[in-house]
């Protein structure tokens, strides 16, 4: 067995994607040490080659790289702040759930107790952990990722983010933003094809064309973000804001709910208000980056 399939690792949090993350471990060679508050949990890990830790500071002292998916940030420090847990020389992988400021205020706190520490993201469902269809996504100081990533390979495709902790839970809930927002177009347009007896199975691949064209526009987009500058090198929002109103419309004859379209036309009517009728749409980046206004 190389070194890279050799390396131990603990597992802390054996839920559904503890166990999975713990299961990848196990199948690409690593030792691996599992620790959960209700001990049943680990039993087919156990079958699997795992090795139980009777407590927090054995799982800890038991690897040189401890990685803990638990409910919550709370629930971390609760675990790994107990009196008899050293954290000396540990890199802790933290893949719970949370914002970006409890990730940086954690990093603190591991830091002051001497570990090193990285936050993380899991973007994907406990089934595909250990392929590379599992996207695993890591921020904090790029060498203690590197000193790890043939480890941490084992989850799936990983990717380093960049030296800020907070980076991982932002590009978490940027990435859920996204993907609601797809599913809500997508849903509201089925609710609307719906009134002519059109069904969701049917409108679906045309739904997905959509989007797919529309994620085309993204790069160049970006670029005009980035710059600050909006040329309507495609459409001026003025000309967009009139098919936003005939969205608004057709849904309201057809009796299907408008708040979602209502919205997206209030974003552009502020926009224009402020002077960027003759700009192209992702002006409205000076609407998302605002506060809301009530």
């Amino acid at each position: 067995m190389d070194e890279e399939t050799s390396a131990p690792v603990t597992v802390i949090g054996l839920g559904l994607m503890g166990r999975a993350l713990a299961s990848a471990f196990l199948k690409a060679g690593h030792p691996t040490t599992v620790w959960n508050r209700t001990a049943a949990k680990a039993d087919e890990l156990l079958a699997e080659g795992a090795r139980w830790a009777p407590s927090v500071a054995d799982a800890v002292r038991a690897s040189p790289l401890t990685v803990v998916c638990v409910t919550d940030y709370p629930t971390a420090h609760g675990l790994l702040d107990a009196d008899d847990v050293d954290l000396t020389g540990t890199t802790l992988v933290n893949l719970t759930s949370g914002d970006s400021t409890q990730a940086r205020d954690t990093a603190r706190w591991a830091q002051q107790r001497g570990a090193r520490y990285l936050d993380g993201a899991v973007m994907a469902v406990p089934s595909t952990i250990g392929t590379p269809e599992a996207v695993v996504l890591h921020s904090g100081p790029p060498a203690d990722f590197e000193a790890h990533r043939p480890t941490l390979g084992a989850l799936g495709t990983v990717t380093h983010l960049g030296a800020d902790h907070g980076l991982a839970a932002l590009y978490d809930v940027a990435g859920l933003a996204m993907m609601w927002s797809v599913l809500n177009a997508w849903l509201h347009g089925t609710a609307m094809l719906r009134t002519a007896g059109v069904d969701a199975a049917t409108y679906a691949p045309f739904a997905r064309q959509i989007a797919a064209g529309v994620a085309d526009w993204l790069p160049g987009y970006a670029a005009q973000v980035d710059r600050g500058e909006f040329p309507a090198e495609v459409s001026a929002l003025e000309t967009d804001v009139r098919a936003m109103a005939h969205l608004v419309e057709e849904s309201r004859a057809l009796g299907v709910n408008t708040e979602l379209p209502e919205l997206i036309k209030a974003l552009a009517d502020r926009a224009i208000a402020a002077g960027h009728a003759g700009e192209q749409y992702p002006v409205l980046i000076e609407e998302f980056s605002r506060p809301r206004q009530d």
